[in-house]
């Protein structure tokens, strides 16, 4: 396994000098992954960022914000269309940047959530599927894979469960469209971490190792044995990412619900959740 943190840990949006800053920081921490948030296109140029990942001997993945104008499911077409464009902008990045995965809700804007009819949720679907094969195609054509998140009821309505993505990614049915899990979302959703990491199986491609409250893996109350023992199950051996968010940040403190310090300190919740899952995983 690959172990790797999400930078939104420590800031928002990312610059050029803030990775300057964090990728030698999280490689002598002791990270091989990190986690390059696409906030906005423009935020860092991704031909120099990668050239500073591949100085610090890290693995890469992009993550996408799905914004209120980036929404693939959206009753407005121009909503639609803007969300595409975004994500074909992200697997662009994710190509020169060197990233392997473009993970996150690659279908719908965090937040919204709505109730919908049987007939209803099956037209969304339909939506969804034909904007994700040529986004898979496009994927593959850059050695990018799409791993689609499902997210808990608070965040969205459309995908809370490891058994409603396995239905997107088998009707897109492309190689390059996979799934991610998150322990926070499922910790909310799944009955079973366990039997939902063992149902998803080969499929998994990417993996956010985030505790109950967002705070270091190991301090909370996610069954993380279970947790361990699924990934054994069907031989992960993909990256494993802490995911958590700065409360210094007010935006994304405030999409992300973070109100208080999770940890002493930005590196203490990342350093700490790694030498838990690395005990852990070992």
């Amino acid at each position: 396994m690959k172990f790797g943190v999400n930078t939104w840990v420590w800031t928002a949006p990312l610059t050029i000098p803030d990775l300057k800053t964090l990728a030698p920081h999280i490689k002598k921490g002791g990270f091989d992954w990190i986690e390059l948030p696409v906030e906005g296109v423009d935020d860092y140029d991704p031909v120099e960022a990668g050239a500073i990942i591949r100085d610090c001997g890290l693995g890469a993945s992009i993550c996408a914000a799905m914004g209120p104008d980036r929404d693939l499911i959206h009753e407005d077409k121009a909503i639609q269309e803007n969300g595409v464009a975004y994500l074909r902008q992200c697997l662009d990045i994710a190509k020169t940047v060197g990233a392997t995965n473009l993970v996150g809700p690659l279908y719908s804007a965090v937040g919204r959530t709505w109730q919908s009819t049987p007939q209803e949720r099956e037209r969304d679907l339909e939506l969804l599927v034909s904007y994700l094969r040529p986004l898979a195609d496009y994927a593959a054509d850059r050695g990018v894979t799409m791993c689609v998140e499902p997210l808990n009821r608070f965040e969205t309505s459309f995908i809370n469960l490891a058994r409603q993505v396995i239905e997107v990614v088998e009707r897109v049915d492309r190689p390059a469209c996979q799934i991610m899990l998150d322990t926070f979302h499922m910790n909310i959703e799944e009955s079973s971490l366990g039997d939902a990491i063992r149902s998803v199986g080969s499929r998994l491609r990417h993996f956010h190792s985030c505790e109950n409250d967002r705070s270091a893996p190991g301090a909370g109350h996610v069954p993380w044995n279970e947790v361990a023992q699924a990934l054994k199950d069907i031989n992960y051996d993909g990256p494993v990412v802490i995911e958590s968010f700065t409360p210094k940040v007010k935006s994304i403190a405030r999409a992300a619900a973070i109100w208080r310090p999770l940890a002493a300190s930005p590196d203490a919740l990342a350093f700490n959740g790694l030498a838990f899952l690395k005990k852990l995983l070992a």
